[in-house]
């Protein structure tokens, strides 16, 4: 016999297709799979632009995409490059100076900058001190602008002179906002902008001193990328790269709780796609084993059936995928479009990515969860044309759920890219799924007794789950999937957002004091408890740079570390030293014991922060060496800390036992909170104390709530798609035993039964069908938290006792959905249904 061609075999499939899609019987697995690919879709161009112009915003703390930065000027060779890839470039250098005037001195943080900058974000300023402030422009050549606290410092006025170094400027207005102001926790102040032109003039910059060069950079992200790649291997032992994401603890924690929420919003959509899916493709492959069958019969192969019907699937499923892509697309711009005023005016496009990722996300759900059932339609065995009772040898179950699972797997690796995230999300729900089920079919069998005593309604909903048990625990298991999904979403979403929010309260610390002297400790603390209710301690500050690690050279420890890894940078510097006999607040032991519960040694410990103990392979028991001002310092390594950088309260790679650096200069640092225009009690306490470096940052907690403020927003819309991926599984799980609810319902009409006992019998079965659901997805969604807070979010769990009102929610939904899907198994005459039976 010979083989069917494939182009016949094709366009065999292509007109059953066709005919197929008249009949109504594949609008089911289209439309999964259209939801599937349009929520994936627009899920991702969401999350990847919103991102992006996160990204973008946070770009401001540089004041550029990209910056060089080192002590000494960069090599003609690293700006040509950037230049040769037509990347904007702007220069910077910082030192510190003392500002002079006829009414006194100042100790300044100054800035020269060329016309270019900033690359990113506006600079703002104001015509006095305390007026409002206007956005843009720069200081000219022979002009400074500096800030509100210089002029009440030294009772200046705009057009007022001051001498830096040689060179005399003329103030013209006051400096309120610099983007790039949040990239230094550690610059001297109140802060002055000069033009760099005039730099060379003040015969400030000499060799050997203390300045900071930092070379500007603005492009599209390839030219970016080939600018780091062409420098990075050259780059001196002062030098370094920073962009947005790394150069700032703050923003780069905010950009990746941002990312990790939306990253598990798309792997629900996508959980949820995946089940309408195998639902719909169950009742496609059931429907058509008659026609399997007659096409064994009239000579097609085995093989050639499963071809054929793989196609009809493969051309469905590609129609699907185009037109799911091109709904995602729109939905995205409609989505920014409808939060034009909230969102930044500059957000970049997302190109090709999300949607080739959501055609994949499709092509591989179909794959993994539709072609199992597929399968059987090629075991049709042809006697079931005479004998409709004969079924096909079922596929093996470890190749159903294995490529379900696998699919899956696939599928949410790549859309996450964290393989903890992936294992807990989808250890959860499979452990969760097994758990579950099996407490469900008990208590399935366990409702047989009641039936007896149950009204007649009750009697024929439970008789509907009960004649087909497995079936009624996988639709319960489906239905609680899309609960579990929508608590733990909204879930994470309140909890996560009010854990970000948390470390930004409204009084968070907005200003750092640094270099108070020890002879003006107990004074200033007791000022500054009088100034703000929740000041930090006064942490000592020793400067020390980490020279040997075990009694080798720390340089050839780092040697073996990545160009710019944590270690590498920390072992460049010196280091700000302390010592603490308390926990500092926002520090966890990672490992080892505090000080009150390590036995006295012949070294004094010390505690490492846990990210640089990783990146230079530290271990407890190590022995560290320091040289602090000449004189070399051993300690030993009593324990690990995980601290949170961005509680914007003082931090510190290294704590010492208490008393260890006693004998040393040392300095105190501390922060506090100010409210607004308070900033004459801040020039007051300036006064009061010259020597104390007072640094605001309160522009840098501006901008990471504005960041946190689109986190929120992209999380509540991103609900949206995973609600309408939910509302198709809930339709095809209903669609999947609609032919057997037709027949069934035909039958009862046939004897005698009236329309409403009918529908009360729908109501009780979809009413006990969504209290189970939503019981397994209230149980459900504890465990699969637990195991994210654990093991993904690293957060601290607790019961959520709100999750007891999902059974009530899962009633009303499933019975709602379930009388609206089930409509015509009401609608069709018993006579129509009994014939073609």
């Amino acid at each position: 016999m010979r083989s069917l061609p494939f182009s016949r075999l094709a366009g065999l499939a292509c007109r059953q297709l066709l005919r197929d899609a008249r009949s109504g019987e594949l609008r089911v697995l289209f439309f999964a799979l259209l939801v599937a690919v349009a929520a994936s879709t627009a899920i991702g161009y969401f999350g990847a632009r919103l991102n992006a112009s996160m990204l973008l915003r946070a770009t401001e703390f540089l004041g550029a995409d990209l910056v060089l930065d080192s002590s000494s000027p960069a090599t003609a060779e690293q700006i040509a490059a950037g230049q040769r890839l037509g990347l904007d470039h702007a220069r910077v250098v910082e030192f510190s100076s003392v500002i002079a005037t006829d009414n006194g001195i100042q100790l300044a943080s100054v800035k020269a900058a060329d016309s270019a900058y900033p690359l990113r974000g506006q600079l703002k300023s104001a015509d006095a001190p305390y007026q409002p402030e206007t956005t843009g422009g720069g200081p000219r050549p022979g002009e400074a602008w500096a800030e509100a606290r210089l002029f009440a410092a030294l009772d200046l006025k705009p057009g007022d002179s001051i001498d830096v170094g040689n060179k005399s400027l003329r103030l013209t207005r006051v400096l309120t906002y610099e983007p790039d102001r949040g990239g230094d926790f550690y610059s001297l102040n109140p802060h002055v902008l000069m033009h760099f032109d005039d730099l060379e003039a003040t015969g400030i910059v000499q060799p050997g001193s203390r300045v900071r060069y930092r070379e500007l950079w603005r492009g599209d992200q390839d030219a970016l990328t080939a600018y780091r790649q062409a420098i990075e291997a050259g780059l001196a032992p002062n030098q370094r790269i920073e962009d947005a994401r790394h150069g700032n603890r703050q923003v780069g924690g905010a950009l990746g709780r941002a990312e990790r929420y939306l990253n598990l919003a798309s792997l629900a959509a996508v959980l949820l796609a995946g089940v309408a899916v195998a639902l719909s493709a169950a009742r496609f492959a059931s429907r058509r084993f008659d026609a399997s069958a007659l096409l064994r019969c009239l000579g097609l192969s085995r093989r050639e059936t499963l071809g054929l019907f793989t196609l009809q699937l493969a051309m469905l499923g590609g129609l699907a995928c185009l037109a799911g892509a091109l709904l995602g697309w729109f939905g995205q711009y409609g989505l920014f479009y409808l939060l034009r005023d909230l969102l930044p005016p500059e957000v970049p496009a997302g190109g090709p990515t999300p949607a080739l990722a959501g055609i994949a996300t499709g092509l591989v759900a179909l794959a993994g969860f539709a072609l199992p059932p597929l399968a059987s339609l090629g075991r049709v065995p042809p006697l079931r044309v005479l004998r409709s009772d004969l079924l096909p040898t079922p596929p093996s179950v470890w190749l159903v759920y294995g490529a379900a699972v696998l699919a899956l797997g696939l599928i949410m690796w790549r859309l996450s890219l964290d393989l903890r995230l992936t294992l807990s999300l989808l250890g959860g729900g499979l452990i969760a799924a097994l758990l579950l089920g099996s407490l469900l079919l008990l208590g399935l069998r366990g409702l047989r007794r009641l039936l007896a005593r149950a009204a007649l309604p009750w009697r024929l909903g439970l008789g509907q789950l009960l004649r087909h048990p497995l079936a009624a625990a996988g639709q319960a298991l489906a239905f609680g999937l899309i609960l579990l999904a929508m608590a733990l979403i909204t879930l994470l979403r309140g909890e996560l957002l009010d854990t970000w929010q948390a470390q930004l309260p409204p009084d968070a610390p907005n200003h750092f004091a640094l270099n108070v002297l020890p002879a003006d400790h107990d004074a200033f603390s007791a000022r500054l408890a009088k100034l703000s209710p929740n000041a930090s301690p006064l942490y000592p500050v020793v400067p020390g740079r980490l020279v040997a690690i075990n009694g080798e050279p720390v340089r050839q420890v780092v040697s073996k570390d990545s160009q710019d890894s944590e270690g590498r940078r920390a072992t460049r510097r010196d280091l700000s030293l302390t010592w603490s006999a308390e926990l500092p607040s926002g520090n966890r032991l990672a490992a080892g014991q505090w000080w009150n519960g390590v036995p006295a040694g012949e070294l004094p410990g010390v505690s490492v922060e846990s990210d640089l103990a990783a990146s230079l392979g530290l271990q407890l028991g190590d022995q560290l060496s320091f040289n602090v001002g000449g004189i070399e310092r051993d300690a030993r390594i009593t324990s690990l800390r995980e601290v949170k950088w961005d509680n914007f309260q003082p931090n510190f790679y290294m704590v010492f036992e208490p008393g260890t650096l006693r004998d040393l200069p040392v300095t105190y640092l501390a922060s506090f909170y100010l409210p607004a225009n308070q900033e004459r009690q801040l020039v007051e306490l300036s006064r009061a104390f010259p020597a104390v470096t007072l640094l605001q940052v309160d522009a840098l907690l501006a901008q990471l709530r504005s960041i946190l403020a689109q986190v929120t927003l992209a999380v509540e819309y991103v609900l949206l798609f995973v609600l309408a991926a939910g509302l198709a599984v809930l339709f095809a799980g209903l669609q999947a035993t609609l032919d057997e609810r037709i027949r069934q319902g035909a039958l009862l009409r046939a004897l005698g039964a009236r329309r409403e006992l009918l529908v009360q019998a729908r109501r009780a079965e979809f009413a006990l069908l969504g209290a189970c659901s939503g019981l397994l997805a209230a149980l459900g969604c504890e465990l699969v938290s637990f195991l994210l807070y654990r093991f993904a979010f690293e957060l601290p769990w607790q019961p959520h006792p709100w999750l007891l009102v999902l059974p009530l929610i899962g009633a009303l939904l499933v019975g709602v959905a379930g009388l609206l899907g089930t409509r015509r198994a009401l609608r069709i005459s018993p006579l129509a249904v009994l014939r073609e039976s």
